[in-house]
């Protein structure tokens, strides 16, 4: 074998590390050539590092390199590392080349260059923290290590770049980065110049991209518009030219739809939220919300789109809401699905039927797949231990047990899990096990239930995956879930549970049981479909026509990606199968958990309270989902998104855009004469455009959106750059040019608008309706940027898009969600009757009326910030503000607090 490398390529560090392994093992000539010799014959462009190997073949990936000297050693392959690795390659890799690019080339410093990468590096601190262990992968260095510490050690060797918050992170480089191997790979790649050995190989790469964290910026970005190819900037103008012809006829609508022969049939579901609470932010990006965008992108496509969803209504949970609430099961799931429904219609999601599992159709299907398993041998009959309430005679279910932990001692840990140390336990483990209903002791007894044989079908779902698996959208998440499962051996899981509200059994025998939730969940998506048409089976017994993406966060996927599956291949009736399946991270509030008994963090009732539009919610939401990592939701940040993202960059240019037009050209679109500049940036917008399909195409949602704001931000610097509202004072020549600014501006804010549209779709259609866009360009999205708006086209009125989020809004925010204020209203009856303010009458006051003060004050001082900004009249301002310092008063009394006594002026 011969490794060829080359000084100054970063590649070359983790293959020279990695390369001690070979040793002993094979015969390793190590050659340094210099970073334009061609060594791979069939490659267009300079490649290094490569090994040629000793058959004639070539490798020239840096991964794909390190693994096949660590192959050579002996290494078995392990899901954790596979995941490092392709991490570090969609995640890591961009947002590094970018944070070298600027420290090396662009010559940046601090933030500037710690920015782009911050978030990676905090990652990995994370897992390594999480794990307690001193390496990515376990107790000892793996591949993972070696490749991860050569793409950062260029970085990270400055001590100014490895922030020292992050504990975990600074032991396991110096660790790494303290052995042999990789010191001697250190010198021979940077030779003693550290990064700025890397100058010459960072100079000939293309300035970076947009990225995640990068500060919001109108700077014009030469260098990336130099790359561009004649050929491109040509094809750009052509289809340009062609405007409004190139688009091809609207879908006629479908009621229901269904699978077309020959088309792209896309089935979209979300996660079924169940039905016992009211979901937060995290399970609204998580599901319905990540679902709803690649749904209206699907249709913007002209895919023939179906996405559905429904509340999840079966199951232990719902009878114990339904106890604590003293209501039957049915009314419970009549009650909560009602307030789901009206959160995603608040939140504007755009399905095709939101359905419910409580139906006939439920029962007939999920029965019909049981009993074609039964039939085929895959359903097993075994006898399980569990607590039996001899008071309420009948076995009770894990949630209706309750003891103390028998691991941290919590008096009331739950049969499933303890809500303390958060292990799980099975209900017989529990000390001093109570039945919740009755408070009496149970006792253990055996029971018969029904196990699904997952070992049988291990070798079908197998079989299965190696086929889907290669070239779909999986998430690497969900991919590594599954395999973690398969290489701990398949084991049979119960299907049944001692219940009465759920799906009855139908085998002799069984007839007081129901099947497990987990088992008939998933099958809710085809009964939801059932009721939406009787032709349900074109859709779920049609995988050669049919592609399933199905949306969830990563705690359900072992049911969509494993025991759906072995149901449905065990039933043997050709169903379809999910060929994307996409699993978020966590997103997790400010510094900790969403808790609905706490008070913390907003649920989705509770946003629409807020005086903040759905459309900011979803912007934001969408803009930090956990796509690679668990995120956060922060009150702060969402302010900063919100004045900069959308009110001074996306909805400032859009607005000058438009009034230009009304200002300069009364109202119509002028004539453009396109110089070499608009050319290019026409190439420039259509690439950007062509990035913003690759992405959502492969369902990478948050990223797609920066693609939006980056075009946005280049409009703004063209408009800025080209004063428009200078050259339409001068000569002729300056009129005309300030038309043609004026029209392409105008036509990038139509672009943005559909782009908009599956993120933002009240905004997208104000916009359209303000330039009055043809109803063609606004249902279709090309992947070429189109002159929809030609001269001589009349908009409408145009009006600003968003309005500046305050700090003492948010600040009211974020105590108003904090979970403090939900405390002191626990003690509030006694606060308010033993201690009334003197001169003032005090009832007692619950947290409902508090809520209700809060809100009327947050919208009081909206309303006196307003008049103020407008210069209203002192008396009208005067009479708003007394009204809030009412307001203020009621609520101080409310909660207890003692009353300000007024400040007077002070003299000057």
């Amino acid at each position: 074998m011969r490794l060829f490398v080359s000084e100054g390529a970063p590649g070359s560090l983790p293959v020279l590390a990695a390369a001690r392994r070979a040793q002993g093992r094979a015969e390793l000539l190590i050659s340094t050539v210099g970073p334009e010799e061609c060594v791979v014959p069939f490659l267009t462009q300079p490649k290094v590092p490569v090994l040629q190997l000793d058959n004639g073949n070539y490798l020239f990936s840096t991964s794909a390199i390190c693994r096949y000297f660590f192959l050579l050693s002996g290494w078995e392959q392990d899901d954790l590392t596979n995941q490092w690795l392709e991490w570090e390659a969609t995640e890591l890799q961009p947002a590094l080349s970018a944070a070298l690019y600027y420290l090396v080339v662009q010559g940046k410093k601090g933030e500037d260059v710690l920015g782009p990468v911050r978030r990676a590096l905090t990652h990995i601190d994370h897992s390594l923290s999480r794990r307690s262990c001193p390496f990515l992968a376990g107790e000892t260095e793996s591949l993972a290590d070696i490749v991860l510490w050569g793409a950062l050690y260029p970085l990270l060797q400055d001590p100014a770049y490895l922030p020292e918050e992050l504990g975990a992170l600074h032991s396991w480089f110096q660790t790494v980065s303290s052995q042999e191997p990789c010191q001697r790979a250190a010198e021979t790649v940077l030779k003693q110049q550290g990064v700025l050995a890397l100058r010459p190989y960072l100079q000939k790469q293309p300035q970076p991209s947009s990225l995640q964290g990068r500060a919001v910026s109108n700077e014009p970005e030469e260098e990336e518009l130099a790359t561009l190819s004649e050929e491109e900037i040509a094809m750009a103008v052509t289809a340009w030219e062609k405007g409004l012809g190139n688009l091809p006829p609207l879908r006629p609508p479908q009621n229901p739809v269904l699978p077309v022969a020959g088309e792209r049939n896309v089935l979209i579901t979300s996660a079924l939220p169940y039905v016992n609470n009211v979901p937060h932010l995290g399970n609204i990006i998580g599901c319905v919300l990540s679902a709803d965008v690649f749904a209206r992108y699907s249709r913007l496509r002209q895919w023939n789109t179906l996405y559905l969803c429904g509340t999840d209504e079966y199951g232990t949970a719902t009878e114990t809401k339904a106890m604590e609430e003293g209501l039957t099961p049915q009314e419970i799931c009549d009650k909560y699905h009602a307030i789901h429904a009206d959160i995603y219609r608040w939140f504007n999601i755009s399905f095709d039927i939101f359905g419910r599992t409580t139906t006939p159709q439920q029962t007939k299907i999920t029965q019909d797949i049981f009993q074609r398993l039964f039939s085929r041998g895959f359903v097993l009959q075994d006898t399980v231990e569990q607590l039996r309430c001899e008071q309420c005679a009948r076995f009770l279910a894990d949630r209706f047990v309750e003891g103390v932990c028998p691991f941290c001692g919590y008096e009331e840990a739950r049969g499933d899990q303890c809500d303390k140390c958060g292990k799980l336990i099975n209900a017989t483990e529990l000390k001093k096990p109570q039945c919740k209903v009755c408070r009496s002791c149970p006792v253990v007894k055996s029971s018969q239930h029904l196990f699904l044989d997952l070992p049988k079908l291990e070798k079908r779902l197998e079989e299965w995956l190696e086929n889907t698996l290669p070239g779909s959208d999986w998430t690497p998440n969900a991919r590594f879930i599954i395999r973690s499962w398969l290489r701990d051996g398949l084991k049979p899981r119960c299907i049944t549970r001692d219940l009465k509200w759920g799906t009855p059994v139908p085998l002799e025998g069984f007839e007081d049981k129901v099947f497990y939730v987990w088992f008939d969940a998933t099958i809710g998506y085809l009964s939801i479909t059932a009721n939406y048409t009787d032709q349900w089976e074109r859709w779920w017994k049609n995988p050669e026509q049919v592609s399933l993406y199905q949306f969830m966060a990563k705690d359900n996927v072992p049911f969509h990606g494993l025991v759906f599956p072995c149901s449905a291949l065990g039933a043997e009736d050709n169903y379809t199968l999910v060929s994307h399946l996409i699993a978020t991270e966590y997103l997790n509030y400010e510094d900790g958990k969403f808790s609905k008994s706490r008070g913390v963090g907003v649920f989705g009732d509770m946003a629409q309270d807020t005086g903040i539009p759905a459309d900011i919610w979803r912007f934001y939401l969408l803009y930090i989902r956990p796509e690679g990592q668990d995120s956060a939701f922060s009150w702060t940040d969402m302010l900063l998104k919100n004045n900069s993202e959308l009110l001074n960059n996306l909805g400032n240019f859009i607005n000058r855009a438009g009034m230009f037009v009304s200002k300069f050209f009364g109202g119509y679109v002028p004539e453009m004469v396109l110089t070499s500049d608009d050319q290019r940036l026409l190439a420039h917008v259509t690439l950007e455009l062509q990035h913003y399909h690759q992405l959502l195409e492969k369902v990478r949602i948050r990223d797609a959106l920066r693609s939006i704001l980056t075009i946005s931000r280049h409009g703004n610097q063209y408009i800025q750059v080209n004063e428009p509202w200078k050259r339409i004072k001068g000569s002729e020549a300056d009129r005309q040019r300030a038309g043609t600014v004026t029209g392409l501006a105008v036509n990038i804010a139509a672009l943005l608008s559909v782009m908009l549209q599956p993120y933002m779709p009240t905004v997208s259609a104000t916009i359209q309706a303000q330039l009055q866009l043809p109803p063609p360009a606004c249902g279709i999205l090309l992947t070429n940027f189109l002159c929809t708006l030609p001269a001589g086209h009349l908009i409408g009125t145009v009006s600003p898009l968003f309005q500046k989020l305050e700090n003492d809004q948010i600040e009211s925010l974020r105590q108003r969600f904090g979970g403090g204020q939900l405390e002191e209203s626990l003690e509030l009856k006694a606060k308010v009757s033993s201690k009334p303010a003197v001169g003032e009458t005090v009832t007692a006051t619950g947290p409902q009326q508090i809520q209700v003060l809060m809100d009327e004050v947050t919208k009081q001082g909206n309303i006196v910030r307003e008049l103020k900004a407008q210069k209203a009249d002192k008396n009208q301002v005067a009479a708003e503000v007394a009204k809030l310092l009412d307001l203020k008063k009621q609520l101080a009394l409310a909660e207890g607090k003692p009353l300000e006594t007024p400040k007077g002026k002070k003299k000057k």
